[in-house]
């Protein structure tokens, strides 16, 4: 159901105002073209907050003290959970069969892993999987965490159960193998799952939680900065290349490209997917 622009308020002033404040503070940008589906998007929680229109909603936002859990619910709301198991596995395969076999070999330190955003958690799951198939967890020390702005999302992830839009990619004889079905869902392996160590709602817009969880060898950020200001992609991929190790691999999403948003990054071909590998030492700190 679209919302109603004239109860809300929804005047151009107003709704720029509050875009902007979502971009400034989550990275997330609107133009002109999805102006609707934001208004869309966010009017459910005005009507829910007992707002008379989006001008107080952006007020709230800014200035209340009390906004800070009120962000949670504007992430649920402009999240597109769009995520399924084996999704670009030719990226996550490289991962798990050159990249954390070449770290293992190079010292004995946690490989860590981060996954971010997450989603409902199909994607950490899914390199949760072929490291198991390798046996890896037990060959090095390996630290996977996984984050999502969206507390839905995260909600979602930690009841380790699936529905059958979820597989749509994944090999049949490997939901028999992790997976228990669960009326018309799908419980996945409690041993497996638990691969992933950490489940935490972290804002890619939010400088101290990203700079808290970066220092890793590998971040997996793939299919979120199609949604970011060229701006914000910059930022965010500036923080990963003060923080991560040196090698640190840094997957992106297909139709995303890093070429004109960074230099800390070279973009290689590892085993056929496409990665980008600092190889060098940043100097300095990014961008305040």
């Amino acid at each position: 159901m679209g919302f109603d622009s004239e109860s809300l308020g929804l005047s151009d002033s107003a709704l720029g105002l509050l875009r902007d404040l979502v971009h400034e503070r989550t990275g997330l940008a609107y133009d002109d073209g999805r102006r609707e589906m934001f208004a869309d998007r966010l009017a459910g929680l005005l009507t829910e907050g007992g707002y008379q229109s989006f001008l107080d909603y952006y007020y709230f936002l800014k200035y209340d003290a009390a906004a800070a859990d009120e962000w949670g619910r504007v992430m649920d709301a402009l999240s597109v959970p769009e995520t399924y198991f084996w999704r670009e596995i030719d990226q996550l395969r490289a991962v798990a069969t050159i990249v954390v076999p070449e770290l293992a070999r190079r010292g004995t330190r946690p490989i860590r892993i981060w996954s971010v955003p997450c989603a409902s958690g199909e994607e950490p799951l899914t390199l949760a999987m072929l490291l198991d198939a390798d046996s890896w967890f037990g060959r090095a020390d390996i630290e996977l965490h996984a984050s999502d702005a969206s507390p839905a999302a995260i909600a979602r992830a930690r009841r380790r159960r699936y529905r059958e839009r979820s597989f749509r990619a994944m090999p049949a004889e490997v939901r028999e193998r992790y997976f228990t079905r669960q009326g018309d869902e799908w419980e996945m392996d409690a041993t497996v799952y638990s691969k992933v160590r950490s489940w935490s709602v972290v804002n890619l817009g939010d400088r101290r939680e990203v700079e808290a969880r970066a220092a890793c060898d590998i971040i997996l950020c793939r299919n979120v900065f199609i949604y970011f200001s060229a701006a914000a992609v910059r930022d965010v991929v500036s923080l990963f290349a003060a923080r991560m190790a040196t090698p640190g691999y840094l997957c992106v999403g297909a139709s995303e490209s890093l070429l004109r948003v960074t230099q800390s990054f070279e973009l290689e071909d590892i085993g056929g997917a496409f990665i980008y590998v600092k190889r060098h030492e940043v100097q300095g700190r990014p961008h305040e």
